[in-house]
């Protein structure tokens, strides 16, 4: 009976990771630099331009555009997973469900009617002639939809592909917290040499064969490219906080797996460079799309390594940042399109620009948030915070 109730303790209470936190909140922290930064990037180097564009561009933002893109939200949605595995632990499927309804899927909607309209707003006033009120513009963003027509979520994507995931995979996880066995023997093979480095062939995989026909538009129905990537990620992010030797096992691979981050980056970055352009499905093709999985798994495992460290403390900053980081990924966008569309018609150098839109774009989340969101109960649950 003692043991019994000693177990369902031990599942009531998971020991908190607080290198997850800390890196979750440093992911958020770093979209306002990469998002700012994209004001000023090559559009060439995307599938489409960003919403608000300098007239000049640079070449060394460009490339720390194209180095965060290849892991950073591969890592939001790895993080995502490890935090779905400690919360099946605290609650049973249907009240794990409805909190992501009140998490995910309530922010997903009030940001889309809210806080998305402004920046479609402000780039049609910049780049298509639009010379309405924002208020006679408002009817017209349900026109479906973005880029051609108004109707988009944006930044909210993340949210709207994450609620999915935890839908579309709860019968799995489930299957795989009641039988760890799995997981033990799985954990127990990745231990062996550097096997955990095998993790990366599905995303090779995935790479290869469906980003020539999806190249990467966040619409859910026709985004299979990116829906399997970030799905293997974020099932990747369960197992790996489900048993402790993948911790250990990455931990053992960190330096490793830097080293081989910043090889296949390099890599890359050489090839975009000199406009070579492969046919899809050609052997340069399948070469480079094989080099960008690995990459971002290497990046993955490297940061993980990284944040086991240097990350495993609590802090009152982190008690803090955990309860705003949800709720400034929400505003950071819109903010920076906001300050964005002045300052980028500002006679100023490329550098003094992206400093200041990002710090005051930082600084006006934050304000928001303190002052207009985590006061009052009606702001908290459309922001996805807990009462």
């Amino acid at each position: 009976m003692a043991a019994a109730v000693g177990r369902a303790s031990s599942q009531i209470k998971p020991k908190r990771r607080y290198d997850l936190d800390w890196l979750r909140v440093l992911a958020v922290l770093l979209l306002i630099y990469f998002h700012t930064a994209k004001i000023f990037d090559y559009p060439a180097f995307d599938y489409f331009d960003w919403h608000i564009k300098n007239n000049q561009v640079s070449a060394r933002i460009t490339v720390f555009t194209w180095f965060v893109h290849q892991w950073q939200m591969p890592l939001f949605f790895l993080l995502s997973g490890a935090g779905t595995w400690y919360s099946l632990l605290l609650r049973a499927p249907n009240k794990y469900l409805m909190e992501r309804v009140k998490r995910l899927l309530i922010p997903l909607v009030f940001g889309t009617l809210v806080l998305v309209p402004p920046q479609v707003y402000l780039e049609r006033l910049r780049t298509s002639g639009y010379q309405g009120t924002y208020w006679q513009f408002y009817p017209h963003f349900f026109e479906c939809c973005y880029p051609n027509r108004n109707l988009s979520w944006h930044h909210l994507w993340f949210l709207a592909y994450l609620f999915v995931f935890s839908v579309i995979a709860l019968p799995l996880l489930l299957y795989l917290r009641k039988d760890q066995h799995l997981i033990a023997r799985l954990s127990e093979r990745c231990e062996r040499g550097v096997a955990i480095f095998l993790l990366a062939v599905p995303l090779v995989i995935i790479e290869v064969v469906l980003r020539a026909r999806w190249p990467g538009w966040q619409n859910l129905i026709d985004d299979w490219a990116n829906f399997c990537f970030y799905l293997t990620c974020f099932i990747y992010g369960y197992l790996i906080a489900a048993d402790r030797r993948f911790g250990q096992t990455i931990d053992r691979h960190g330096t490793l797996a830097l080293v081989l981050a910043v090889a296949s980056a390099t890599a890359i970055v050489a090839w975009d460079w000199s406009s070579s352009t492969a046919l899809a499905y050609s052997p340069g093709y399948v070469l480079y799309q094989a080099l960008r999985g690995f990459n971002t798994w290497f990046w993955l495992l490297a940061i993980l390594s990284f944040g086991q460290k240097c990350l495993g403390f609590q802090h009152s900053i982190l008690e803090y940042a955990k309860s705003a980081a949800l709720p400034v990924y929400l505003l950071h966008q819109t903010v920076i399109v906001v300050i964005g569309f002045y300052v980028v018609q500002w006679n100023s150098e490329i550098t003094e620009k992206f400093w200041f839109i990002s710090t005051a774009s930082l600084i006006m989340a934050i304000a928001l948030y303190e002052i207009l969101i985590r006061r009052t109960r009606v702001t908290r649950w459309l922001f996805g915070m807990k009462g």
